[in-house]
């Protein structure tokens, strides 16, 4: 199956009701993209740890955030700290926060150039150039 979950496990899913029945009866079930959604959502929040009650509430449509893994003694974090000036360092925890190395790039680059625009560095460094090309 696409979601990687055992058929008997999708079976309890739709039994206790956190994934809508197939299209048709016994063999001639079909699961639709609607049902690999769901299965996909349940995959992810039972590997963060999550309670097939509080699954069921969040499949419900209740907003709250999902809590990230317990970390288990002896497991292994790869992190970046991105030092954005003296006194702000933000923390990337790539894979819990479930982003790609590309993705992670383009983040630290938002945030420098963000840092520029409040900061006014991004400023600076235009004056700077408009000054080194009129000295010329």
């Amino acid at each position: 199956m696409l979601a990687g979950l055992p058929a008997r496990t999708v079976r309890y899913y739709v039994q206790v009701g956190l994934v809508d029945r197939p299209e048709g009866e016994t063999r001639a079930a079909r699961y639709l993209s609607r049902h690999l959604e769901q299965l996909l959502l349940i995959k992810k929040w039972t590997a963060a740890g999550v309670s097939l009650g509080r699954i069921r509430e969040l499949l419900g449509g209740d907003s709250f955030p999902v809590p990230p893994r317990p970390r288990a003694p002896g497991s292994v974090e790869v992190r970046s700290h991105l030092m954005v000036t003296d006194g702000i360092e933000v923390v990337i925890e790539p894979g819990r926060a479930g982003l790609s190395p590309e993705q992670v790039r383009s983040f630290v680059k938002g945030v420098m150039d963000i840092f520029a625009q409040v900061s006014g560095e991004g400023r600076q460094e235009q004056e700077r150039g408009g000054q080194e090309s009129g000295s010329a």
